[in-house]
């Protein structure tokens, strides 16, 4: 399988134009021995890195994976997995939100999976789906039984972002280090992995 990767940093106050970034790049290696030799000295430094995190129990990593579907954020997290001890790393996945989770705050959810101090934990989608998809999906805002004169207001979603920037805030100022992942396709290429899915789904 080839991966065709690269990271393009946005710095906090940065604006994203994701029409201006390529979605198909050179790969990173030239032959899968290569690839194999790469992941093996990430998956190295990945082990030493985490194994500092734990002993100082200072700090704890949020790792956050947000994608149009098809993307590859499993296979993503698969590979970052693949360097930590499992004791050490904790993956939740947040799909459509429960009966449960409908009663409560839209942060709710995703806080109470954050990880501890020494630890690592992977958000496979986060708390931007409630700015993402519940903004697609008006049934899902309406499920959460928010007082009517919240719902149709554009100041809704003003607030979900200003609690999600205070959220990282008091997390930053607490020891979370967080680093998001957006994983970009076509879609061109999302249709194509679509097709595949049928026959091997």
């Amino acid at each position: 399988m080839k991966i065709h990767s690269q990271a393009f940093r946005v710095r906090k106050g940065g604006l994203v134009n994701l029409k201006k970034w390529p979605t198909v790049v050179k790969p990173a290696y030239k032959s899968k021995e290569q690839y194999q030799e790469l992941l093996a000295g990430h998956v190295a430094q990945l082990s030493s890195q985490q194994q500092l995190l734990y002993a100082s129990n200072r700090h704890a990593v949020l790792l956050i994976f947000q994608a149009m579907d098809a993307a590859g954020k499993d296979g993503a997290i698969r590979h970052v997995m693949s360097g930590v001890n499992p004791r050490g790393c904790q993956v939740f996945s947040f799909k459509h939100p429960s009966a449960e989770e409908l009663e409560h705050d839209f942060l709710w959810r995703t806080t109470r999976d954050l990880p501890e101090r020494g630890r690592i934990g992977i958000f496979n989608r986060s708390y931007y789906e409630e700015v993402l998809i519940a903004r697609v999906y008006p049934g899902i805002l309406r499920g959460e039984g928010l007082p009517d004169s919240l719902l149709g207001k554009k100041a809704v979603w003003r607030d979900r972002y200003r609690s999600i920037v205070d959220l990282e805030r008091r997390l930053h100022a607490n020891g979370t280090r967080i680093i998001k992942f957006f994983l970009h396709l076509s879609k061109e290429e999302q249709r194509k992995r679509f097709l595949e899915r049928i026959d091997a789904p």
